[in-house]
């Protein structure tokens, strides 16, 4: 992920929410800041992508910014664990969005509750430092892939069927 031009320090509640990654010599405070000055975009919010959100939130990523147009049902609930009961009938995007400020206030969420499409692709995606690849089907996959190239930027790819998953990083 790339650093911007403004290094963020952390506060003190920073350095005690972040402490165990502090601790390990891999990340550090300057690997810390580098994640709080970090951005990324979620295409999907549903198995993958609700998980992903989760974590991304959870390890200090600065900026997330969530694309989907879909409502959440009853039977997304037993994989899609970002939502909750209390979620049902709304946006998916704004139900990720208000578990993530839950467990990180600090983060930024960016919500684009519309389909991702070759009009709006470039766009929504360009102010990304990575884009996670949790759609669930071959059209959107290409349109991420195709607009990742495009925009010079990792993209990381994710798919589930039934028991078997798949993962990999282009870039």
């Amino acid at each position: 992920m790339k650093e911007n031009q403004n290094q963020a320090n952390l506060n003190a509640e920073e350095i005690s929410r972040y402490a165990r990654h502090i601790s390990l010599p891999e990340i550090g405070i300057k690997g810390q800041e580098k994640l709080k000055n970090s951005s990324v975009a979620c295409i999907g919010t549903g198995g993958l992508g609700s998980p992903l959100l989760i974590y991304l939130a959870a390890a200090g990523v600065g900026r997330i910014g969530i694309v989907d147009f879909d409502v959440v049902e009853y039977s997304n609930l037993q994989r899609q664990i970002i939502h909750t009961t209390n979620s049902i009938g709304i946006l998916k995007t704004h139900s990720a969005k208000e578990h993530i400020l839950k467990i990180n206030p600090s983060c930024q969420v960016d919500l684009f509750n519309q389909k991702l499409s070759s009009s709006n692709a470039l766009e929504i995606l360009k102010p990304y430092d990575v884009i996670c690849d949790c759609s669930d089907n071959f059209p959107a996959r290409y349109l991420i892939n195709d607009a990742c190239i495009i925009l010079k930027k990792p993209n990381i790819y994710g798919s589930i069927a039934r028991f078997e998953g798949q993962a990999s990083v282009f870039n």
